[in-house]
């Protein structure tokens, strides 16, 4: 007597079977050569600084910028050329007060350098260089960690590595690379009347072409698997037996196609039955109702698929693509071109063709907006904090925010962060996003963040320190909050009996290391120099004149205590959690509270609320952290 099929499932039902499988196979270390295509594992943080020096960004002269002060053309400053340095040699020559050195861009910033001098203001006159123009220190420099800092989040786990991201890796010098495995899928094509290509076709005893193997196959690897044909089976119980049980033994997922309906000489649902479990037998679609889920014993994930090779296409791209690309860690694919929106307005006057470097971020409601990115042609990280370029033509002036712009893709797989992040570094935040699904943090700085948040680019700022009334006139909601430690990095065993500020101000022979002008520790760093300002009785900008390296900032939390480890810097301003990783000194100059703002109209989208549950619980990501505490 024929078996019928049991109650038709619901499509939803189809996909929680399938979803309760488990097709993701380990996790294994490939070679960077290998590893396009494939996706991380775990989060990368940077162990170097990039650039690893500071380096000069234009041609021209490095000088100490108070040399060339009140520089113009009317009165230009002399200098005494003291020789040169070019990319790729280490410095020979020092800059010392009154001279200055021939730099090539690229090249190391010679000792006692600061600022560099653009060749185009300044002329030889008699082996004396003539300065037409004063500059500030930095100008013309791209500091050491610019691009990215040592003690970064780099990647995270889940990032899916295109030639971009093997650029960034290159850079960071990472020849192995954690990645999540590949699943290997089995495909087993079933039914007495299959030929493989190539083999003769008997039409007349009903014999056809077994179209579904390699159709299959073509889509497991669309889909991110490795497909492992196995030899045609007919509707032998014994022989059919044999190859699924091999093929479990040997694949993460195993496909059958054929052999699936309830009829006297189908056999693959008994095989199921005995050797494992039967969830799911029929599916309420057409095409595709002949399917089955189940396990193949100890486990091992199966998919029966129809015969027709219509129908067992479109059951694969609808239930069992995904599940394969997730278990690869794959997003879903996506065109190569998408329609948004200008979040802010970006004026381009220079009339050339732009082809301007822009991220995607989703509003709360759904739609696609599309903000800038640039940080420098020299930037790697550019390419991974991009999605695609936005072309604009030479004569277009600025495009407007709300302006309908066409983002080309630098991959079809490209997909907008379900979490888009500005503001403050912090090791604390990098565990919790290492919980939050795809998302993108820009460590630009509290300042940036809050700016952000205030134009409506990010979905969540980071803020540090005490930011004034900032804070306050944005509109914004508190996901959570925590306090951390924060200082005065030292050698270990703090040989100069570093107490506080006052010893950076008082005495000259101590270099220090500040954090950029965005960072909420440099703020704080700011009042508190204020502070000792007050109690003497003297200006801010005393002090600050003072204090060695003050006007110096360095990009993200790691840099300033990485320069005390080297030898460069006698003091840093840093993190006790950060001094203690690297086996440094610590002086505390107090608490700082790190807050994570939201904007209201995006508080329901999946990573903000993933990033709210992650605060949620977020005691174990910040107690091994010295000096942190939740607030």
């Amino acid at each position: 007597m024929r078996k019928q099929f049991r109650d038709l499932a619901s499509p939803e039902e189809a996909r929680e079977a399938i979803a309760s499988l488990d097709l993701t196979p380990d996790a294994e270390t490939v070679a960077l050569e290998d590893a396009r295509g494939r996706v991380l594992a775990e989060r990368i943080d940077a162990e170097l600084d990039v650039p690893g020096f500071d380096r000069a960004s234009m041609d021209g002269y490095a000088v100490r910028a108070r040399d060339t002060f009140g520089a113009n053309e009317a009165e230009p400053v002399e200098l005494d050329l003291a020789g040169a340095v070019h990319a790729g040699n280490e410095p020979d020559v020092a800059v010392d007060p009154g001279t200055a050195v021939e730099i090539s861009t690229g090249a190391v910033m010679p000792p006692g350098a600061d600022a560099v001098v653009i060749v185009e203001r300044t002329e030889e006159r008699d082996g004396s260089l003539v300065v037409y123009s004063s500059v500030a220190p930095g100008d013309s420099v791209m500091p050491a960690g610019t691009d990215i800092a040592a003690g970064a989040r780099a990647l995270g786990p889940g990032t899916r590595l295109t030639p971009r991201e093997i650029g960034l890796l290159s850079a960071l010098g990472v020849d192995e690379v954690p990645v999540r495995g590949t699943p290997t899928v089995g495909i087993v094509s079933t039914g007495d009347e299959l030929v493989r290509p190539g083999e003769e076709l008997r039409p007349e005893a009903g014999e056809i072409y077994d179209v579904n193997s390699y159709t299959i196959a073509a889509g497991v690897e669309e889909a991110g698997g490795v497909p492992k044909l196995y030899p045609h089976a007919g509707d032998d119980y014994e022989e059919l037996e044999r190859l699924l049980r091999r093929a479990a033994d040997e694949c993460d997922l195993v496909l059958s196609s054929g052999s699936t309906s309830a009829s006297a000489v189908d056999v693959i649902y008994r095989v199921v039955e005995e050797r494992g479990e039967l969830l799911l037998h029929g599916v309420s679609v057409k095409p595709g109702k002949p399917m089955l889920v189940g396990t193949l014993g100890e486990g091992s994930a199966y998919v029966g698929l129809p015969g027709y090779p219509v129908s067992a296409l479109t059951i694969f791209r609808t239930f069992v693509a995904p599940a394969i690309r997730d278990a690869a860690g794959l997003p879903e694919p996506r065109t190569a071109t998408v329609e948004g929106t200008m979040a802010t307005r970006e004026r381009y006057a220079e009339g050339r063709t732009r082809l301007m470097p822009v991220g995607l971020v989703a509003d709360g409601d759904g739609k696609t907006l599309v903000y800038p990115v640039d940080k420098g042609s020299g930037a790697t990280t550019s390419l991974v904090e991009a999605d695609g370029v936005v072309e604009v033509p030479a004569d277009v002036e600025y495009l407007a925010e709300g302006e309908s712009v066409t983002v080309h893709l630098f991959s079809p797989d490209v997909r907008a962060p379900e979490l888009l992040g500005v503001g403050e570094d912090d090791p604390a935040l990098s565990r919790l996003l290492d919980r939050v699904s795809s998302p993108r943090y820009l460590p630009f700085g509290s300042r940036e963040g809050l700016r952000r948040l205030r134009d409506e680019i990010a979905d969540v700022a980071v803020v540090a320190g005490d930011q004034g009334g900032a804070v306050e006139e944005i509109d914004a909601v508190e996901l959570g909050s925590w306090t951390r430690e924060w200082g005065l990095v030292v050698p270990d065993g703090n040989p100069d009996e570093v107490s506080g500020l006052a010893d950076l101000v008082d005495d000259d022979d101590l270099s220090f290391v500040n954090r950029d002008s965005n960072s909420g520790l440099r703020t704080d760093l700011g009042n508190a120099v204020a502070a000792l300002a007050n109690e003497r009785g003297t200006t801010r900008h005393e002090l600050v004149e003072a204090i060695e390296g003050f006007d110096r900032g360095t990009k993200a939390f790691e840099s300033p205590a990485r320069a005390v480890a080297a030898g460069r810097a006698d003091a840093g301003l840093g993190l006790r959690a950060t001094a203690d990783s690297l086996g440094l000194g610590f002086v505390s100059l107090g608490k700082q509270r790190v807050a994570v703002l939201a904007n209201p109209a995006r508080i329901d989208k999946l990573g903000v609320a993933s990033l709210r549950d992650a605060l949620a619980t977020s005691d174990d990501a910040i107690a091994g952290l010295t000096g942190f505490e939740r607030a």
